[in-house]
């Protein structure tokens, strides 16, 4: 197999050549198909999630097709396609995960973190948190419905059923699930980069009722906002411009420092949340309900050996929607 392996913090990844890895007990193989490239991969290439076991291979939005199964494994066939998500284990005896809340194990493995990812050839996985894909849908574009899919989706159900739903950060993540709130029959009220008038265009052709900077007050008071991008000065403005009584939803695993603001804007009942990993209940759910919307992923392709590339252009803002390796 190859891959693109992260040997050191901060420096670019490594076109490797490995041995072909073997899945254990309660293992599969995948012979990968496309693999999004997700913010977090970002954020563990700069070094800003703390621990990452190196060397690694990133990406956790794997679309693949199993063609090894190890010892115990149930429910997947060779040939089967199937999807392979950020949450690649839990200890299943910790609190958590005994009340229901996998996301939060004291013990968890992740992929592209803590185990192998996907910027490769070939992956292997837990077959407990792996995904049935079935054959309909173009692999490419289904790869980022694996993290940006899944966590706008786990953050839409945290937002409530709000009507005026802002989003703060318009990308791989915003731009499927404004999608599906649009079709719910919710108002999008879509906040980019100052001045980026391309991506506000964007968000508008997706059902965006109001597209504008992330500095700017929206038209009317939202319900609930949803913050995508990893920049903590946006908390402050989306708490600003929601209503009393309403929730701001932090989606990123990683968000620089929020400035200090005043206490009068989290008053009178506003909320501020984050939303941490996903469960496999939130994959299995997002899966079923997925063919009741209309969503178009919005990708752009890199061979991957151009997964730096990827990575910068992503880092830069240079395309509207997700990046996908494809092997």
């Amino acid at each position: 197999m190859h891959a693109m392996v992260l040997n050191d913090i901060g420096k670019p990844l490594v076109w490797t050549e490995l041995a072909d890895p073997i899945p254990g007990p309660g293992e599969v193989r995948l012979s990968v198909l496309a693999c999004g490239v997700c913010r977090t991969d970002l954020h563990v290439v700069n070094g800003e999630l703390p621990n990452p076991v190196l060397p690694i291979i990133p990406g956790h939005e794997i679309v693949g097709r199993i063609d090894a199964i190890g010892e115990g494994v149930s429910g997947f066939s060779i040939g089967d396609r199937v999807g392979v998500p950020w949450l690649g284990h839990t200890c299943g005896h910790c609190a958590y995960c005994q009340q229901q809340q996998e996301n939060l194990c004291d013990h968890p493995q992740f992929t592209g973190f803590s185990r192998h990812g996907g910027f490769a050839t070939a992956v292997v996985a837990d077959h407990r948190f792996v995904f049935a894909l079935g054959e309909e849908g173009d692999a490419v574009a289904m790869a980022p419905l694996l993290c940006a899919g899944l966590i706008g989706w786990r953050s839409l159900a945290m937002a409530g059923s709000a009507k005026r739903l802002g989003l703060y950060g318009f990308g791989a993540a915003a731009h499927i699930i404004a999608q599906i709130a649009c079709q719910q029959g919710r108002e999008v009220y879509a906040f980019t980069r100052e001045g980026d008038t391309s991506t506000q265009d964007f968000a508008k052709t997706l059902g965006a009722v109001w597209a504008g900077g992330s500095q700017q007050l929206p038209p009317v008071p939202l319900d609930a906002a949803i913050i995508f991008a990893p920049v903590g000065a946006l908390v402050p403005l989306a708490l600003k411009a929601v209503r009393k009584g309403a929730k701001v939803v932090c989606a990123g695993i990683h968000m620089s420092d929020i400035p200090s603001f005043p206490y009068a804007l989290l008053w009178q009942e506003r909320q501020l949340v984050s939303v941490a990993n996903l469960t496999r209940q939130d994959g299995i759910g997002f899966f079923e309900q997925l063919h009741r919307f209309n969503v178009e992923v919005q990708t752009t392709r890199y061979p991957l050996l151009k997964a730096n590339q990827a990575l910068a252009d992503l880092s830069a803002g240079r395309f509207d929607g997700a990046a996908v390796l494809v092997p």
